[in-house]
This record gives structure tokens, C-alpha cells and sequence, in this order.
């Protein structure tokens, strides 16, 4: 059962900033609510006002700038994934998109408030961190650009005051040459482990001049594996595919899992390693064009 709650519905992020500013930690702010309303339904938050942000404009906007792809805090998860813009700049973003929980929750979920509720299970936030994600915080005197690896604090935590608003993600779209997939597994209703790779490399699948790895759902929060990356740089793209088990075995020893209903540690660090494997060499497979996007689409769901 809600408690009651006073519910504003500001037209300008200056006056919902005003509102977070004024009401502090008593307020939360709402978009698609899929999460905030399960959490105040069980009793496990308690506010004394929610800051409605549907009715600010362009706040829902898909666009692309400066080579960039910008994506409004309230799009939702139908929205991205039906945009063709989206398809056009980032499709393996639209992809993801279609495979994150059910349709209802797709309808109503918004990708600004995936990020901002910060839940250690999101795929966006894995898959966003090899594109170079960063957020937008509108203040009440400035805005300000955070990296998405340096503002998921952890487990439903941000570094968002509390008198910011999230307004949009911005992703650079991978280069010219690159392959790139999504592998995710789980048991229940969230992932358990999510991977994502990117692979870019000369035409025909030459030497791999930049690689990605980033895996999510399986500790405090989404990782990129720098450590596990570096070795696989300037190998040919069949080297990469010969080598997989070695970058994979790296991958599960750099990554820092946690021990929940999904599964031990231990447990969660082998599918790391196993799934890190299988991630690299599907897209090695597509970097040189040996498979097909009907054979293996983008996002693969184990």
C-alpha cells in the first residue's frame, strides 16, 4: 500500500530543481517508475513528494550531435528501441534495448531512470560503458557531464546530488570496422552475468586497433576490463578468436563479483570467464565476416 505523497509535476528542469532543492531527501523523482514504485509499494523508500518529470519538454529526445548520440532521460525502452536513429547510429543500443526485462516494463521503463536507479542487474549500463557513456546533471545553477563508469557508485548509488537531475546519456557510436555483441545469461527475472565486446579492426577483420570489454549484472556494479582488453589489442582478428580462453581467463580474474541469489562468487567469475570467451569469439566471427547478423544478432540471451 502507497503512503500518501505530495506529487509535483514541474514544466522546467529550474523547477523541478527548485522542488529537489527544497524537499532534499524527501523527494524522489519519477519518470516511468517501474522500479520507485515497487520499492514504495513493499515500504522499502519513503518520500514525502515525487517530482513527475513527464511534462518537461525535449527531455524524451532522441538525437545525434558532434558525433554523438544523445538519449533524453524519460525515452523510454520502446523508444529506443524503435528509433531509427538508434538503428542508425548504435544499433546493437536498439537491440539491448528489445531484450531488457518485458514489454510492459519497456512501455513505461525510461533509460535515464535505468542509470539513476543504479540496479547492479542493468544491462544499459554494461553495454553503455563500451560507447563511452557519459550522463547529464542539471543543477540549479549548472549542468555537468560525469563518465557513466565514475557516476554508478554502486548498488543503488549514484554520484547525483540531491538537487540534480539526470537529463540525458551521451554515447559515441563505435567507428567505422567494429563488431560488436551482447551476451547475457540468467535464471531469473534479472541477468545474472551480462557481457558486452567490441572489436574494431581493418576491413576483412585485419589487426583489432581498439578492444572493449565490459561485463555487468555479476558484482556492486558494471565494470570495463582495461586489464583484459590491453593483451588483445593489435592481435589479427583470427588471433583474437585463438586466444579468447587466455583474454577471458584475464577477464575473470580482474572482474569483482558478489556472492547473491544468482550465485557464489566463485560461481559468477567462471561464467565471466566462460561467457567473456564466447563474446569475443562471436564477434571476432563477425569482424571478418564469417557469420551472419540472422545466425547471431547483436544480443545473444543464453
Amino acid at each position: 500500500m502507497l503512503r500518501p505523497f505530495a506529487l509535483y509535476q514541474p514544466s522546467t528542469l529550474a523547477e523541478a530543481a527548485e522542488v529537489l532543492g527544497g524537499e532534499g531527501s524527501e523527494a524522489a523523482l519519477y519518470a516511468g517508475g517501474t522500479e520507485l514504485l515497487l520499492l514504495l509499494k513493499e515500504g522499502l523508500l519513503r518520500v514525502r513528494s515525487l517530482v513527475d518529470l513527464k511534462r518537461i519538454p525535449g527531455l524524451g529526445a532522441i538525437t545525434s550531435d558532434n558525433g554523438h548520440l544523445s538519449i533524453g532521460a524519460i525515452a523510454t525502452h520502446r523508444a529506443v528501441e524503435g528509433s531509427v536513429l538508434v538503428r542508425a547510429r548504435c544499433p546493437i543500443v536498439a537491440e539491448v534495448t528489445r531484450h531488457v526485462a518485458n514489454i510492459r516494463v519497456r512501455t513505461v521503463g525510461t533509460v535515464g531512470g535505468n542509470l539513476a536507479f543504479a540496479d547492479p542487474h542493468s544491462d544499459l549500463a554494461t553495454l553503455f560503458l563500451t560507447l563511452d557513456a557519459t550522463v547529464r546533471l542539471a543543477g540549479p545553477r549548472s549542468e555537468r557531464d560525469v563518465d557513466l563508469g565514475d557516476f554508478v557508485l554502486g548498488p543503488y548509488e549514484t554520484a547525483r546530488a540531491e538537487d540534480e537531475i539526470l537529463v540525458a546519456v551521451r554515447l559515441r557510436p563505435w567507428p567505422p570496422g567494429t563488431a560488436g555483441t551482447y551476451v547475457k545469461y540468467g535464471v531469473h527475472e534479472r541477468p545474472t552475468l551480462g557481457v558486452a565486446v567490441a572489436l574494431t579492426a581493418g576491413e576483412g577483420g585485419g589487426l583489432a586497433t581498439d578492444v572493449r570489454i565490459a561485463v555487468g549484472c555479476v558484482g556492486p556494479r558494471p565494470q570495463r576490463l582495461p586489464a583484459a582488453e590491453e593483451p588483445a589489442r593489435g592481435r589479427s582478428v583470427a588471433d583474437l578468436a585463438r586466444h579468447a580462453d587466455e583474454i577471458a581467463a584475464r577477464a575473470a580474474t580482474d572482474v569483482d563479483p558478489t556472492a547473491d541469489l544468482h550465485g557464489s562468487a566463485e560461481y559468477k567469475r567462471e561464467m565471466t570467464r566462460v561467457f567473456v570467451r564466447r563474446a569475443l569469439v562471436i564477434a571476432a566471427a563477425r569482424a571478418a565476416g564469417q557469420i551472419s547478423h540472422e545466425r547471431y544478432p547483436h544480443t545473444i540471451v543464453a
